[in-house]
């Protein structure tokens, strides 16, 4: 296993659509094992494959706080099949966009099918903190990201921020 970097925004990468993954082989499940080292080591809660730079449908979610034995949720070709018609705002952040959050409504509850790092066909019905990562991250495979949930104001402030913050670094030779 191995962290990766993360590609910030606006990188056109995270505006692409990513492909279905043909199997979960060895290569899937490596890069399944590295999502979950990177989104840990970024103290985050869900991570998509597009944000490592690869457009292959993969996301790994784990909502459950470290240590209580919970194992991370890894989802090969993941798929909403139910919606829960009640919808629920809460704040959003995203590892590509560092330092930045917003408010963002989604459905309560979802049901996703996905193929597990087994290669096993799946369903889960997730609710509250897990629907909203799980609906998150299925965004990241469809090339939208919580920004675009948000106002154009609001948007725009943030990836000007975004933009700003990559040349500060670019200048500065940070990574």
């Amino acid at each position: 296993m191995a962290v990766r970097p993360i590609i910030l925004a606006p990188d056109p990468m995270l505006k692409t659509r990513a492909r279905p993954v043909r199997a979960v082989d060895d290569g899937v499940r490596g890069l399944m094992d590295d999502m979950v080292e990177t989104m840990r080591a970024n103290n985050g809660i869900g991570l998509a494959a597009p944000q490592l730079g690869v457009l292959d449908r993969v996301v790994v979610v784990e909502c459950a706080p470290r240590g209580t034995g919970s194992q991370p949720l890894r989802m090969a070709n993941p798929e909403l099949v139910a919606v829960s018609p009640e919808r629920v705002v809460s704040e959003e952040g995203c590892l590509s966009l560092p330092g930045h959050v917003g408010e963002v409504e989604r459905a309560r509850a979802v049901t996703v099918r996905y193929i597990d790092e087994t290669g096993t066909k799946r369903s889960l019905d997730a609710e509250g903190l897990e629907a909203i990562c799980v609906q998150h991250e299925l965004d990241h495979l469809d090339g939208i990201l919580f920004v675009d949930h948000l106002s154009p104001l609001r948007r725009n402030m943030i990836l000007k921020k975004m933009v700003k913050a990559r040349r500060e670094r670019a200048r500065t030779g940070a990574a």
